[in-house]
């Protein structure tokens, strides 16, 4: 989904995001879900401004996000030795192309009865 406002010819990067949403009525997750954590790739000038308009998407979207975790552009993923397979290098540049955000992907989260954990991918 392409941001609102962004300029021509800016320099923005890609920056990889896990976002924890809890549940919202109307949230779409299933029946018995407690959330969800998303891998996300979001364009901006800098991390700070990805972050942002990546709870503002996911919140128009209709879930509740959380907390969020960065993990750095490509370059600076690149820089600390990750390993970083064609496919999500392509939902990157996708999302630099685009200058929006690619959800790339979704796990919901299920409580199990006693130990507070779990989760099913999606």
């Amino acid at each position: 989904m392409a941001k609102p406002g962004a300029k021509a010819g800016s320099k923005h990067q890609v920056f990889t995001l896990l976002v924890e949403v809890g549940r919202k009525d109307g949230d779409d997750l299933p029946d018995g879900a407690s959330g969800a954590a998303m891998v996300c790739y979001s364009s901006g000038v800098d991390e700070a401004e990805a972050v942002r308009e990546c709870v503002a998407l996911l919140k128009q979207a209709g879930l509740a996000p959380l907390d969020v975790t960065g993990y750095g552009s490509l370059d600076e993923r690149l820089a600390e030795g990750h390993d970083i397979p064609d496919e999500e290098r392509e939902l990157m540049q996708r999302a630099r192309d685009e200058n929006s955000i690619v959800v790339a992907q979704s796990t919901t989260l299920f409580e199990e009865k006693g130990s507070g954990q779990g989760a099913t991918e999606t």
